[in-house]
């Protein structure tokens, strides 16, 4: 017979899944949380000088409003399970891709903030972002469900 635990592990098991990948994953969920609380409260004006100017919204909006985002992805990192987890993994791996031309905005303007006082610590972060990119697409196996689909779809065509 079947427990609802067998059942609870047959959702979270993926092909590729490992205890490294969860680590990842949860690690990366953890960092997103946190930052997302720093954005709400103890680093939110620090954030709001990372918005660029050419945004068209209050600075402080798009703050709060990319905190509750953090939050909220950091938390699905952590709870989404079974097959949705990949997706969850495209959304942040977007979210990221979304966030950097202010990053890209804090280096061209010299922007300092978060210890990030000079050019090239601002450059030495923008090396990171497609970092957090992979972490987020390998951790959640979005990669690989990708390429599955990719796959079956050419095969089927």
């Amino acid at each position: 017979m079947s427990s609802v635990h067998d059942t609870d592990r047959a959702l979270d098991a993926r092909p590729g899944d490992s205890w490294g990948r969860t680590i990842a994953r949860l690690a990366l969920g953890g960092f997103l949380v946190f930052a997302g609380i720093g954005h709400l409260s103890f680093g939110r004006e620090a954030f709001q000088a990372q918005v660029p100017s050419w945004v068209p919204l209050d600075a402080d909006a798009v703050v709060l409003a990319s905190g509750v985002v953090e939050v909220a992805l950091g938390t699905a990192l952590v709870a989404v399970r079974g097959h949705r987890r990949a997706l969850v993994g495209g959304v942040v791996a977007a979210f990221f891709v979304a966030v950097f031309p202010g990053n890209i905005s804090q280096l061209v303007t010299r922007t300092d903030a978060f210890g990030l006082d000079s050019d090239a610590a601002r450059a030495t972060r923008l090396v990171f972002q497609p970092l957090l990119v992979g972490w987020a697409l390998w951790s959640t196996g979005a990669w690989e469900t990708w390429r599955r689909h990719r796959g079956t779809s050419v095969r089927s065509e």
